[in-house]
């Protein structure tokens, strides 16, 4: 939405679901997978999701980046946040 608005508001809710992820799954070596995102009382379980580092974080640095890093007018990604030129 932040590349499409360019409403700061959209990044600040992503820094807040940043903060809110670190907060409740960091581990000593990387993230943790978290027992229940719905239950106040979650305990951290010993894996981390392959998405977290492919997908999720990938998302978050293109929220924060200069948007012209990757132009969306030249490129698309795909569901892995992976980026694709777009046919002419």
């Amino acid at each position: 939405m932040y590349r499409t608005t360019g409403e700061e508001y959209w990044r600040e809710k992503g820094w807040s679901m940043f903060t809110a992820i670190q907060n409740y799954t960091q581990a000593e070596y990387g993230a943790t997978a978290i027992s229940d995102v719905m239950s106040e009382t979650a305990y951290p379980l010993d894996e981390m999701e392959s998405f977290w580092l492919a997908e999720t974080l990938k998302y978050f640095y293109l929220l924060f980046s200069d948007p012209e890093l990757v132009n969306l007018d030249e490129y698309v990604l795909n569901t892995e946040a992976h980026p694709f030129k777009r046919p002419k």
